[in-house]
């Protein structure tokens, strides 16, 4: 019987060097189970609150990029600008008319003078609210960042564009003027 245990205990032993792992098993093994530590992750999203997570599909980033685009600010800033525009121009066609003979005025005169003055704001709202948006994300993008220095800098340089249209001089004082009223917005916008 002696030799019958020795033998199994033979066998025994020699099963369990067959079951030892060599290393790269192990690797291949740690690597199944665990994964690579270098995995690239397209949406990494850090929860603001507690609860689901709900990740983007495809065409929702792609609708967003549409939306955050310089093209689609400038034209939304142009679209908002007249609307703007015509209704300030609106009113003051309305509040003070510029006719001289003020006495001898027709319905049609009066609209007539509406119309221009209306078109004539809600253009230039227009053209400004499109340059502004256009001139701010073109330097955004081109900064890398989004802080009050943007608004500034295409405030000085739509009011600079602007009143470069009367001469040098009239081009510097409208850049400043412009930059110092894109600030003080801006500051009042981000302080409250």
């Amino acid at each position: 019987m002696s030799t019958n245990q020795d033998s199994n205990i033979m066998n025994t032993e020699q099963e369990q060097e067959k079951k030892q792992l060599t290393t790269e098993e192990w690797l291949r093994l740690t690597n199944y189970f665990i994964g690579n530590n270098y995995r690239y992750r397209e949406n990494i999203i850090i929860p603001k609150t507690l609860g689901p997570i709900r990740i983007k599909t495809n065409e929702e980033k792609a609708v967003e990029a549409v939306f955050e685009s310089c093209a689609f600010k400038s034209l939304m800033s142009c679209v908002i600008g007249y609307g703007l525009g015509a209704a300030i121009g609106l009113f003051s066609s309305s509040v003070g008319p510029t006719a001289t003979n003020v006495e001898q005025q027709t319905a049609r005169e009066v609209f007539r003078e509406m119309k221009t003055t209306t078109l004539s704001y809600a253009k230039n709202f227009a053209v400004i609210g499109a340059l502004f948006s256009a001139v701010e994300c073109t330097i955004e993008t081109a900064r890398g960042k989004s802080d009050w220095k943007n608004g500034t800098y295409a405030g000085a340089v739509t009011g600079g564009l602007i009143g470069l249209r009367a001469g040098i001089k009239a081009g510097i004082v409208g850049a400043a003027g412009f930059a110092a009223f894109s600030t003080a917005i801006d500051y009042y916008m981000h302080s409250r």
